[in-house]
């Protein structure tokens, strides 16, 4: 396949083996140019500004600035700047904080060649790229029972082992609050106690070990 104008593209990626890998797969295309490389979420900001590329696939866990934030921040500059997240998180709360902080489409890390290049050419068409696995784990969020900013807190506490007292003097709340939130969580995830529930929400993704 021939352009005229190749699709520039910006690989936000903080692994150099996996971005170089990236790099060149695209190198081999002659419809698609990899213009800059960066290797954290803040760097990707800046050569954003620099290259305004037509496409950024984008990593979502980076040092200095996770690749949600970046995604975002370039969003809020670039509106019409099109981004592909491209992760090995496949958890429910991942893509969905990635396309709502606005990307087109989402890729884990151990799709084909062939799938990249595909993703990477639909969403420089304007069409959202979302496959079927991702897809399915995206409705699993929905159809699971939402869980309040201060649920989140605690679970992310809960995942860190911390108890309820220490919860309470962490946000400010009482041990019987805590508790509260505690049993509503374990409510709304459908589990029966606190290891459950930890499981549960790194599955997820709704909260991170080194959070």
């Amino acid at each position: 396949m021939t352009s005229v104008n190749p699709i520039q593209i910006l690989i936000a990626e903080d692994h150099a083996v996996v971005r170089q890998g990236i790099a060149a797969i695209i190198s081999d295309e002659l419809d698609m140019n990899a213009i800059a490389q960066a290797k954290d979420g803040q760097q990707a900001i800046d050569l954003y500004r620099q290259h305004q590329p037509d496409v950024v696939l984008m990593d979502l866990q980076m040092p200095k600035v996770d690749g949600v934030t970046a995604i975002a921040s370039i969003k809020a500059e670039f509106p019409n700047a099109c981004m592909l997240v491209l992760t090995t998180y496949d958890g429910d709360e991942d893509i969905y904080r990635g396309l709502q902080a606005g990307a087109k489409g989402y890729l884990l890390k151990d799709a084909t060649a062939e799938e990249l290049l595909d993703a990477i050419r639909v969403v420089h068409q304007g069409r959202k790229y979302i496959p079927p696995q991702v897809a399915a784990k995206l409705a699993e969020r929905f159809n699971n029972n939402e869980l309040t900013e201060r649920e989140l807190e605690v679970l992310q506490l809960l995942v860190l082992g911390r108890s309820n007292l220490e919860i309470g003097n962490l946000l400010g709340i009482t041990e019987r609050t805590a508790k509260f939130h505690v049993n509503n969580i374990l409510h709304k995830l459908g589990v029966s106690d606190r290891t459950q529930a930890v499981i549960h929400a790194l599955k997820r993704g709704l909260a991170r070990l080194d959070s």
